[in-house]
């Protein structure tokens, strides 16, 4: 049975997965699937919880090895899929602080998955759409948060090069 602690772990931190997972996949069904996942795990591993990182962070970290392993798994690592069909205005509001149009976010997202070699695109989506702070992204690739910083900054200035030739 669900602790009444976990229950409120779940329902603060559910979107948060949920929406970095289908910021990774462009999937809902799987976004959904991959969430509970997190979460199942989650409850079987609490007590390995060192609280060295925000619980948000670890979260997604186990939430990535997931999906990480559904691809290696079904040998779908390819993203190909079209945005239009899952994105919606709420989705937008959610992930992005600013308002940009559901096109601007196509495009971003398009560029991310055809230009950007990794860890950039990762990094920005962390960044960007979970809000996490470049100390949490360091933390998730073992690295330093200036390294994070320095990868955030060269992504963005990808992405401002790739809108600026589409144009």
């Amino acid at each position: 049975m669900i602790s009444e602690e976990f229950e409120k772990i779940y329902q603060l931190y559910f979107k948060h997965v949920y929406y970095y997972i289908l910021s990774l996949s462009r999937d809902e069904q799987l976004s959904e699937d991959i969430t509970s996942e997190t979460f199942l795990k989650a409850i079987n591993a609490i007590d390995k919880f060192r609280g060295d990182t925000k619980l948000r962070v670890w979260l997604c970290q186990i939430a990535k090895n997931e999906y990480f392993s559904y691809l290696r798994k079904n040998e779908k690592m390819s993203f190909s899929e079209n945005l239009d069909d899952i994105i919606d205005t709420e989705y937008i509001y959610i992930l992005e602080k600013d308002i940009i149009s559901k096109d601007e976010f196509t495009r971003i997202n398009n560029i991310i998955n055809s230009s950007l070699q990794e860890p950039y695109g990762e990094i920005f989506r962390l960044r960007v759409y979970e809000d996490l702070s470049f100390k949490e992204i360091g933390e998730l690739f073992g690295k330093t948060d200036n390294w994070a910083c320095v990868i955030y900054h060269r992504a963005r200035k990808k992405i401002q090069k790739e809108l600026e030739g589409n144009l």
